[in-house]
């Protein structure tokens, strides 16, 4: 966590990538049950970045951010309507909310430190962000078959050192180990499934993909389609698996206020 300089993104065009969104990132319930711990006892909750509505919570009460029109309109009809703003300019006052999260959207914002301190303005409790932390991505086996990808996705997303100064109070991360099965389909959920990478939608579903040549898409696609029948991805990366869990990048980052 070096590079200070590392900000977050803004820049992914849901109008092109949203379709069918819904479908490859469903909530991981592991994840599910570390996010309402670090809810505690919290009753009114605001989502930042709220998307189709991913981890939000059913048994409290949720109040959705989210400025895509497309992402809005996937949202199931058991969550509340997302308002269309964004993290830099939360229309809430302040201490108006008992805890405030966001995951999966840091690295989408225009301006990273003024979301999250506007996420802690209106925030009473804790501040939970589910992110990944990018000095980690390499650790995945898609860098051997599209580094450019995991080179996008670790130039966009923030660096933790960045987040837990921008949050302020007292941070905690949280490793999110991540299941074999993982029913959320970022890109580290195919660690031990990696024919479920091949499927253009799931590809579509990571925003990553959208920033890289068509070319490097296919030449990812021939090579690893050729190794699988060859077995030499088993031979290298086979025992992924069987492996339980994967120890990668995911993170949730609990900021609690001072004093």
């Amino acid at each position: 966590m070096t590079d200070a300089g590392r900000g977050s993104a803004g820049d992914a065009d849901y109008r092109r990538i949203a379709s069918g969104y819904r479908t490859y990132r469903r909530p991981e319930p592991e994840f599910e049950t570390a996010i309402a711990s670090a809810l505690g006892g919290a009753t009114t909750v605001l989502n930042v970045g709220a998307g189709a509505g991913s981890y939000e919570p059913t048994d409290r009460d949720v109040t959705a951010v989210e400025p895509s029109a497309e992402m809005r309109a996937q949202r199931p009809a058991d969550r509340v309507p997302a308002i269309d703003a964004t993290a830099e300019r939360l229309p809430f006052p302040d201490d108006a909310f008992d805890a405030a999260m966001t995951t999966f959207s840091v690295h989408q914002w225009h301006d990273l430190d003024a979301g999250l301190r506007e996420m802690r303005r209106v925030t009473r409790g804790p501040v939970i962000v589910m992110t990944c932390d990018p000095d980690r991505l390499d650790r995945y086996w898609l860098a051997d078959y599209a580094p450019e990808v995991v080179g996008t996705e670790a130039r966009r997303y923030p660096a933790l050192d960045r987040i837990d100064a921008a949050l302020t109070g007292r941070v905690e991360p949280v490793a999110l180990p991540i299941p074999l099965g993982c029913a959320d389909g970022f890109s580290e959920a195919y660690y031990g499934r990696p024919e479920k990478l091949l499927d253009p939608g799931a590809r579509k579903a990571n925003s990553a993909w959208s920033f890289v040549a068509p070319e490097v898409e296919q030449r990812f696609v021939t090579q690893l389609s050729a190794d699988l029948e060859s077995g030499h991805w088993d031979r290298k990366y086979g025992r992924l698996r069987q492996s339980p869990h994967f120890d990668g990048s995911l993170v949730l980052l609990v900021s609690r206020p001072s004093g």
